[in-house]
């Protein structure tokens, strides 16, 4: 019998895994046997990770369906299927002055758009384009990057809480629906993460304390403990989780 977070044998699929969590968890998945698509917007950054785990890159905007195609066929192509999709990909604070984080009221409408269209339909289309070759390998797990704005109420980012709140429903619906053919699908919201995505912002000290003001265990989490939950959740260990909603926050979401 194999260990429950063996991955021997299967294809495991991670968005947004040039850096932070999504790389980590790329080569947690890698290190229990996986073989792993790297995707990303950051083409450079996935080969690199690809490179380090021989794994396969490719350059995915998650908002762009022919781009999640691409990484299907990427993954039917090179290793034969998929067996596990993690949503990684997103954007949040610090893609401010791109996409403006602000309340519903100062949030011009194409920032709503993108930031929607990122971080809830680049989910959806994960899932929908990940689901159909799973049931072709008789079941799969699917594990979904929300945020703690999902479920505790987080000021000045309401187009990205909106979001988030909307892949924790996906979710529910998803697993209902799926579970039948074996298909388990979970959630993530993590609190705050040292990732360089938003690290400019934790070097600052009012938002890096107003950050830690929150959490109970005084501190950011480093990458590697999203990644370890996202792992356990595609895994064997968590073969009877099902619909899940997984704060990982530090006791944020307990306060």
């Amino acid at each position: 019998m194999s260990e429950p977070q063996d991955f021997t044998g299967k294809v495991v699929m991670v968005t947004g895994a040039a850096s932070g969590q999504g790389k980590a968890a790329a080569e947690m998945f890698a290190r229990r046997g996986a073989k792993v698509v790297v995707g990303d917007i950051d083409l450079n950054g996935a080969e690199q990770t690809a490179a380090d785990i021989a794994g396969a890159a490719i350059r995915v905007d998650v908002a762009r369906e022919r781009d999640i195609e691409a990484m299907m066929r990427l993954a039917v192509e090179r290793f034969g299927g998929v067996d596990v999709l993690f949503n990684n990909a997103g954007v949040g604070f610090s893609a401010t002055n791109r996409y403006k984080m602000a309340s519903i009221v100062e949030t011009p409408e194409d920032a709503f758009d993108a930031i929607l269209a990122i971080n809830l339909k680049g989910v959806a289309l994960g899932c929908k384009h990940a689901i159909p070759l799973m049931r072709e390998r008789g079941g799969g797990a699917i594990v979904n990057n929300a945020s703690i704005n999902a479920i505790a109420g987080v000021s000045g980012a309401d187009a990205y809480t909106a979001a988030k709140g909307g892949v924790v429903a996906l979710t529910r619906a998803l697993a209902s629906d799926w579970g039948k053919y074996r298909i388990r699908v979970n959630c993530l919201c993590p609190g705050p993460v040292a990732t360089p995505m938003i690290q400019s912002l934790l070097d600052q000290a009012p938002f890096r304390e107003a950050m830690i003001a929150n959490v109970p265990l005084g501190r950011v989490a480093d990458p590697g403990e999203i990644a370890s939950v996202a792992v356990f959740l595609a895994s064997g260990a968590a073969s009877y989780v099902n619909g899940a909603i997984v704060p990982v926050d530090g006791g944020w979401s307990a306060r």
